[in-house]
């Protein structure tokens, strides 16, 4: 590798044998797996975001029952104060299930599937992209991050 970094480095090139069909492969099976962290983070942001409108609650029963509504207040906390979200989940179950029998086994089967057929590197298909589209010999277009110095 040179000292402007004009060589892709050997972690994402593809091992020998491995052809353009395959990173493509390869590619699309890391971007779905992507989304499906993406969408994950939102589960996370559905179950935060809910648990806090729950404890919220506590100042809603709260301020009803100082303004003389306690029939009210009475109904919120027995009717939505720590209710399942769907029959007998809260949002931290549904997380765990979405973990174990999606998140968890698409993890592994994609891993396994990228040290098969690509001898466990990453990013095999971007690596390639970035390669196609830099401006090779300009200083922000690096093949690789700096060496130490």
């Amino acid at each position: 590798m040179s000292s402007e970094n004009e060589a892709m480095d050997g972690a994402h090139q593809p091992p020998e044998g491995v052809g353009e069909p395959t990173v493509r492969a390869l590619g699309a099976l890391s971007k779905a797996l992507e989304t499906t962290e993406r969408a994950r983070g939102h589960l996370y942001g559905f179950h935060q975001l809910t648990g806090t409108a729950d404890f919220e609650l506590d100042d809603a029963v709260r301020l009803l029952r100082e303004a003389g509504h306690g029939e009210y207040a009475d109904r919120v906390e027995r009717e939505i104060l720590g209710r399942n979200v769907i029959p007998g989940h809260w949002t931290f179950q549904i997380i765990e299930s979405y973990n174990d029998s999606y998140y968890r086994p698409f993890v592994a089967l994609e891993d396994g599937i990228r040290r098969d057929l690509g001898a466990g590197r990453d990013h095999l298909f971007e690596a390639r992209l970035k390669e196609r589209r830099r401006t090779h010999h300009h200083p922000d277009h690096t093949a690789t991050p700096p060496g130490p110095e």
